[in-house]
């Protein structure tokens, strides 16, 4: 499939039932209603997807699961998430295999990669296969910062297509413009920086509080490219408050509870990660419910986009 790199790509959740099971239906019929809402790709295991926490088959069966649901109307992008470049470089082949139609990848895990490491590691993922890739930047959670400086080094891998920039610097969408142009598709990253990252010029979004609020999602970002900002930052005050659950360290708990109180999905999680208790649970459920009992009639859709 050709990926059309722009416009609302979810980060997409991993559903369990409760003693922690894939819950493979679930991720299915989310994987519908994100489909329905507009979304022009799925982007799987990442983060929000608890990657990490899954064993190589489960990862391998929750993508087969995946481009099955997809079938074909939308990309499925798979992320890598490896403590090696052998494995990432396997997995990354694995994919390819499966039918993916894309990777994000990241750094390797666990040891703190310098940057000659973390540019070899991204050149040795990207020769093991054909599919085009996304390069996650996200250095307040991975402790690796790929620079502008570094992506230009990168310029040359024909596959690294995308970056995902999730360093919390809106100042970086324009350096990477400086340094290296259109050479590659930017995707916002962050929740509660999107409409600032449209207006300094994101071809994308990779969304994650949207999976609970998809419509309103789509709308928001359609909008922002569209130039309609007076309507974007309306239909934004009252999505931050949701979006700034993204940035927590405890954001799977949060965006999976929303997609639970908004009927789309279960907030089970794996361990180590436990659901919310007590006044925690308490205060992410008063923002949540706030968002839905406010949720805004949406601003017509607009007639044009970028």
């Amino acid at each position: 499939m050709t990926i059309p790199w722009r416009d609302v790509f979810p980060a997409m959740t991993t559903q369990f039932h409760r003693d922690e099971s894939l819950d493979l239906e679930a991720t299915a019929r989310h994987v519908e209603t994100m489909i329905a809402s507009g979304a022009s790709g799925l982007v799987m295991l990442g983060s929000l997807g608890e990657n990490a926490a899954l064993s190589p088959d489960e990862k391998r069966r929750v993508v087969a699961a995946t481009i099955e649901a997809a079938a074909g109307r939308v990309p499925v992008i798979a992320t890598v998430v490896e403590t090696s470049t052998a494995a990432a470089k396997e997995y990354a082949r694995d994919m390819e295999r499966l039918g993916a139609d894309g990777l994000m990848l990241l750094p390797a895990m666990i040891y703190r990669a310098d940057p000659r490491e973390t540019l070899l590691h991204y050149r040795d993922v990207a020769r093991a296969t054909q599919l085009p890739i996304i390069c996650y930047n996200n250095p307040l959670a991975y402790q690796v910062d790929i620079t502008p400086t570094m992506f230009a080094e990168l310029a040359t891998v024909s596959n690294l297509v995308a970056i995902k920039e999730s360093s919390g610097d809106v100042r970086r969408i324009t350096d990477l413009r400086n340094a290296v142009g259109d050479r590659y598709v930017l995707f916002a990253g962050v929740d509660d920086l999107v409409l600032e990252s449209v207006v300094l010029g994101v071809d994308g979004w990779i969304a994650g509080i949207g999976l609970a609020f998809p419509r309103e999602n789509q709308r928001l970002w359609d909008l922002a490219v569209a130039g309609e900002i007076d309507a974007a930052r309306r239909l934004y005050r009252w999505f931050t408050p949701l979006a700034h659950l993204d940035t927590h360290v405890k954001f799977v708990q949060y965006i999976k509870l929303a997609v639970q109180e908004a009927g789309l999905g279960a907030e089970w999680v794996r361990a180590p990660r436990r659901v919310l208790v007590k006044d925690e649970r308490k205060r992410i459920l008063e923002i949540i419910h706030a968002g839905l009992e406010h949720r805004p009639k949406l601003p017509p859709a607009p007639r044009r986009r970028r």
